[in-house]
């Protein structure tokens, strides 16, 4: 009996987990991008961010960066005051924030990450 139990239990966590695999992907993907034009500007498009919600976009924006987080930060920080803006996810999109996407270092590389 007591068998029974565990595989009962094995089989209804085997389905669990592929139940919840086939669930639709709440993330935008960069192709899907013209689908959501409207949505995307309107949460993330310029003018869109106050000052005291920069911390939380730029650390969001910054979460997975392969340079160090602080130099990140930084530059997502000056951006993100300057545009009023940070495109969603942590890369891309920059086309949703013009602004953000047209600031340029020295060197001629993007300023903000």
């Amino acid at each position: 009996m007591a068998i029974s139990c565990k595989v009962k239990f094995a089989a209804l966590l085997l389905f669990a987990v592929l139940a919840i695999s086939m669930l639709p992907s709440t993330q935008v993907s960069a192709v899907g991008l013209g689908s959501y034009p409207d949505l995307l500007r309107k949460y993330y498009g310029p003018g869109t961010v106050t000052p005291a919600q920069c911390p939380g976009r730029c650390a969001t924006r910054c979460s997975k960066t392969k340079h160090r987080f602080d130099f990140c930060n930084a530059g997502c920080m000056s951006c993100c005051n300057s545009c009023k803006c940070v495109p969603p996810g942590i890369t891309g999109y920059r086309e949703v924030c013009p602004c953000y996407d047209l600031k340029k270092t020295k060197k001629g590389g993007p300023k903000c990450p």
